[in-house]
C-alpha cells in the first residue's frame, strides 16, 4: 500500500523552493548582486567559501573578496562591467576570505535583466584551489619531461662525441709533453708548445663539460645537509661574484636531505652564480634559497608525487624573453659575445641535475630577473624504531 502525500503546501511556492535549493547548496557561493555590485542575498555555500555570515556582508560591493592590488584597479567593476555587455562573465582568480587567506575561485556571473533594463546580476563562485593546483604540478611534471626527452638525444650524440674528442685530446697532450721534454729547443718552440697545451686543456674542459651535459660524468653521490652545505661554501660563492653584488643565503636547516654528489652541486650553482652576475653589470642582490615541496615527477607513465629539495638562485637582472628562455638549455647556445663563454654552462646544471633524477624550473621575463630552480629528490629518511 502507498502512503499518501500528506502535505506538499510549504514546497507548493515556486520561489520557496528556488530559495531552498540555493541556500542548500554548500560548496558553491550562490549571491546576488544589485546593478551597482552590492550584495542583496547570500546562501549556505557563500559562507563557506567566503567566510562571512551573511550579516556581515549584506549591502557590501563584491569588491570586499578582491586582493588590494585588484581593488586598486577595479578588476571587479570590470569583471562586472563584462557581464553587463556580453550578459555572462566566466572566469578565475585568487581570492580573498574573511581570514585573510587566498583562494583560487572559479566564477560565473550572470546579468539580470526586466524588459531590457539591468537589475543586477547572479554571481557562482567555486573554490577550485586544489585542482588549480594539480593542474600546476601536472604541467610542471610534462615540461620536466619534454626537457628530460630533449637531453636523451643530444646527450647520446654528445656523449660520443665528447669520448672522441677526449681520445683525440690525449694524443695531442701527450705528443707536446713529449715535444717540450725535447732538449734544445728554443723560446718559439716552447712559446707554442705552451699555447697548445693550454689549447688542449681548454679542450678537455669543454669535453667534461660535453660530459656533464650528457649525464656521464661519475658522479661521487653522499647524503648532503644542503643548508650546511651552503653555509660552508658561501664564502667561496660571495669571493667569486664582483664586488658590487651581494649575496644573500636563505636555507632553513630544517630541509630534508639530499643524496648527490657535492662537488658537482657547487658547480652547478657557481655557474648559475656567475651568469646571474653577468646579468647585473650595475650591481645588486642575488639569493640563494632553498625550499622543500612536493612535485609530480617526471614520469607521465607513473605520474606519482615526490617530495624535492628546491635550490633557487634569484637575480635581479634584466631577465630572459620568452625564445632565449626556450633555448638557454641547449648545448653552445649562448648570448654572449664570441669567446666570452662556450654555452654549455647552463646546458652542464641541466645534465647534472637530470643525472640525480631533478629537473631544472626557469622562471623569467624582461625586466623582472631569473629566477633557476635546481629540483634534486629528498632522501627518503627510515624511521628507526
Amino acid at each position: 500500500m502507498v502512503q499518501a502525500v500528506t502535505d506538499i503546501a510549504p514546497l507548493a511556492d515556486d520561489r520557496l523552493q528556488l530559495q531552498l535549493l540555493i541556500d542548500h547548496v554548500s560548496d558553491h557561493a550562490i549571491y546576488l548582486l544589485d546593478a551597482q555590485g552590492c550584495i542583496r542575498s547570500w546562501n549556505r555555500g557563500c559562507q563557506r567559501v567566503k567566510g562571512y555570515s551573511a550579516e556581515e556582508v549584506m549591502g557590501q560591493h563584491v569588491r570586499l573578496f578582491y586582493a588590494p592590488d585588484e581593488r586598486a584597479s577595479g578588476t571587479a567593476e570590470h569583471t562586472l562591467g563584462q557581464a553587463e555587455q556580453h550578459g555572462r562573465y566566466a572566469g578565475e582568480g585568487w581570492r580573498v576570505r574573511r581570514s585573510g587567506e587566498c583562494f583560487r575561485a572559479s566564477e560565473v556571473i550572470e546579468a539580470v535583466r526586466q524588459d531590457g533594463t539591468l537589475l543586477g546580476f547572479v554571481k557562482v563562485t567555486q573554490d577550485v584551489t586544489e585542482r588549480y593546483h594539480a593542474q600546476r604540478l601536472l604541467q610542471d611534471a610534462q615540461r620536466a619531461r619534454e626537457q628530460l626527452q630533449q637531453f636523451e638525444g643530444v646527450g647520446r650524440l654528445t656523449r660520443g662525441l665528447a669520448h672522441e674528442f677526449n681520445n683525440l685530446l690525449t694524443t695531442i697532450g701527450n705528443a707536446l709533453d713529449l715535444i717540450s721534454l725535447r732538449p734544445g729547443a728554443d723560446a718559439r718552440t716552447r712559446e707554442l708548445t705552451e699555447l697548445a697545451q693550454a689549447a688542449a686543456d681548454r679542450g678537455s674542459l669543454l669535453t667534461r663539460q660535453l660530459l656533464a651535459f650528457s649525464a656521464d660524468q661519475t658522479l661521487v653521490r653522499e647524503p648532503l645537509q644542503v643548508a650546511r652545505l651552503f653555509e660552508q661554501e658561501l664564502p667561496v660563492l660571495q669571493r667569486a661574484c664582483p664586488d658590487n653584488i651581494r649575496l644573500r643565503l636563505e636555507v632553513p636547516f630544517d630541509l630534508p636531505r639530499i643524496t648527490t654528489d657535492g662537488v658537482q652541486l657547487h658547480t652547478a650553482v657557481l655557474n648559475l652564480l656567475l651568469n646571474s652576475c653577468e646579468a647585473m653589470p650595475q650591481g645588486g642582490t642575488i639569493t640563494i634559497s632553498a625550499t622543500a615541496e612536493h612535485r609530480l615527477a617526471p614520469d607521465l607513465a607513473n605520474p606519482t608525487q615526490r617530495r624535492y629539495v628546491a635550490i633557487a638562485v634569484t637575480d635581479q637582472g634584466n631577465g630572459m624573453p620568452p625564445d632565449v628562455a626556450e633555448r638557454a638549455s641547449e648545448p653552445f647556445f649562448t648570448t654572449k659575445e664570441v669567446g666570452k663563454g662556450s654555452g654549455l654552462g647552463l646546458s652542464q646544471v641541466f645534465g647534472f641535475v637530470s643525472q640525480c633524477d631533478g629537473f631544472v624550473d626557469v622562471q623569467t621575463a624582461p625586466g623582472r630577473g631569473t629566477t633557476v630552480r635546481l629540483l634534486l629528490p629528498a632522501l627518503e629518511e627510515v624511521a628507526h624504531v
